[in-house]
């Protein structure tokens, strides 16, 4: 007879979490930390400006940034999908480089466009200067020209700058279609404008939404722009408010509009295809074929795919490039060596410890299996969606608490000063960077172990390798590729993000892209190419590695 009343209830073993799931966590925490700031802060202002906001500037910011964005993001999205139908679907003069081409806009910042633009249109600039010489005109009166600085003017420059967000992705998503589609469609009597609307569009627009969100979140982000053409946004209002205004409680309530925005255009990108399936029905996968174009059709093709080329890319470093070479005295100027060593110190640093702690937290949340690591790291994408000004404040204001609290601890422990440590030093613009651009480095660092096949790493376990092993001999020799790319890609962001740099930099600390809008802001174009021309030249390096990796 079984004796029920000695029998023990059954516990729950549990053991302590391993270091892998442990540096997980804090790793999400440390990318999470300046938004959950951000929204402290905003909640428990010391001055709560909010009603005064709402009723005055709050509107304005709001509706202008709404406009920026919609406009950005459709004029960006006709370009970078008309442009990319046209290279994969057709076959016309100059299709060959005009592939790779389309990507060059990626390397000039949206801020030094802005800059090119106005030297090249305003009145004293050489495409005005041309007209009245050629018509005999003498003043502004004589003739009607639009306005530069305008806001219509910054949509076509933040679109000429990020268009090929859309045209890569979109690309990318027109040549994964099977051309039996588009030959079944044709052989029923649809002509090349219904084929693109009835089918090479409906199958490729998971990949032209994200590539649109994408452009409307970078709108958000852009300050340089926005503040050069006067065009007052929910980010220039963060400034305004905060640096002009002192009131760090009101820029933080002005910051969490931006999130709530941000993640409203997030969601809306995710259902819009929430139930959208596309499924290749045929066995065997056969590519779109260019099909060729003759006479105007063909050279309407390569004016099409030119002019983004030359508004985005060629007109910047033409004007810029021209400056630079009338001041080449610029290039020994005081401060721009010492700009160019603080941009690649900071910005290396940040690329080598984001891919680092993205790689950590990857591998960590695949080894442990634990429901809070998975909860938290598709969370911790949210700093890219973040805009720079956002994380300033988020970072900024605690950390100069914690900084101070640091110095009087020490002061009178033992009586020396040391001075302000974390804001002081460029610790918060590394910090900065790494969370707004985690993301990039996660995804790499997790698409590049997904392709790893579960039976390497098994088989070295199986023989003896530990855990850390196993990531150093078998998965970091197979992702070297990804790596490296994040590793790029990461830098090159950094060098080129304006909005934190401009709040969290130290007193008297400058980068190339701070330089630029310190001398720019002041009209002082010759000055500032230089360190716009090594910012764009950074940046032409990455779209050329970019384009070779994406043949």
């Amino acid at each position: 007879m079984t004796d029920f009343t000695s029998a023990k209830p059954h516990r729950k073993s549990w053991s302590l979490p391993d270091p892998w799931s442990v540096g997980a966590i804090v790793i999400a925490g440390l990318v999470l930390a300046p938004i959950v700031s951000v929204l402290l802060i905003a909640f428990n202002p010391t001055e709560n400006i909010w009603p005064h906001l709402l009723s005055t500037t709050l509107p304005r910011y709001f509706g202008t940034t709404l406009v920026m964005m919609f406009s950005t993001g459709l004029l960006a999205a006709m370009v970078g999908t008309g442009a990319a139908w046209l290279v994969v679907r057709h076959s016309f003069p100059g299709v060959r480089w005009l592939e790779w081409a389309l990507l060059t806009p990626l390397a000039i910042p949206a801020y030094i466009g802005a800059y090119a633009l106005v030297d090249f249109l305003e009145y004293a600039g050489p495409l005005q200067t041309a007209l009245r010489s050629t018509f005999g005109w003498q003043t502004a009166r004589d003739y009607w020209f639009p306005e530069v600085r305008s806001q219509g003017a910054a949509v076509i420059v933040l679109a000429a700058s990020m268009y090929p967000y859309v045209y890569l992705l979109t690309r990318a998503g027109f040549r994964e279609q099977s051309g039996c589609g588009h030959e079944v469609a044709q052989s029923l009597g649809a002509g090349g404008w219904s084929r693109f609307v009835r089918v090479g569009l409906p199958l490729a627009r998971p990949a032209i939404a994200a590539g649109t969100a994408i452009v409307m979140m970078e709108t958000v982000n852009d300050f340089g722009t926005m503040d050069y053409f006067a065009v007052q946004t929910l980010t220039t209002g963060i400034f305004t408010v905060w640096l002009q205004g002192n009131n760090a409680g009101g820029a933080a309530q002005i910051a969490c509009v931006i999130l709530g925005l941000v993640i409203f255009l997030v969601a809306m990108e995710k259902l819009s295809r929430k139930k959208v399936r596309f499924y290749a029905l045929s066995r065997r996968h056969r590519p779109i074929q260019r099909l060729p174009l003759s006479g105007v059709r063909a050279w309407l093709a390569t004016a099409l795919c030119v002019v983004p080329v030359l508004i985005g890319f060629v007109l910047p470093v033409t004007v810029i490039g021209e400056h630079a070479l009338e001041n080449m005295e610029g290039f020994v100027a005081r401060g721009l060596l010492k700009a160019f060593w603080n941009t690649l110190t900071v910005g290396g640093i940040a690329a080598v410890l984001t891919v680092v702690a993205a790689l950590f937290m990857v591998y960590g949340v695949r080894l442990s299996g634990r429901r809070l690591p998975q909860l938290l790291a598709p969370l911790t994408t949210i700093g890219y969606a973040a805009p720079g000004a956002v994380l300033g404040v988020g970072i900024l204001i605690p950390l100069a608490a914690s900084d101070h609290l640091l110095a009087d601890a020490v002061e009178a422990l033992t009586g020396n000063n040391i001075g302000l440590i974390l804001t002081g030093s460029a610790f918060a613009l590394v910090l900065a960077y790494s969370v707004r651009f985690f993301a990039i480095a996660q995804g790499a660092a997790d698409s590049a172990m997904e392709r790893v096949a579960p039976n390497l790493p098994m088989a070295a376990r199986s023989l003896g390798r530990d855990r850390l092993k196993v990531l150093y001999e078998i998965y970091l020799p197979l992702m070297r590729g990804s790596i490296g790319s994040a590793l790029l890609l990461v830098f090159v962001d950094c060098v080129k993000e304006l909005p934190a740099t401009l709040l969290l930099r130290p007193f008297n600390y400058s980068t190339l892209a701070t330089r630029v809008y310190d001398q720019a802001s002041l009209e002082n174009i010759g000055d500032a190419a230089p360190a716009a021309l090594l910012v764009s030249a950074v940046g032409l390096v990455a779209v050329a590695l970019l384009a070779r990796a994406n043949r």
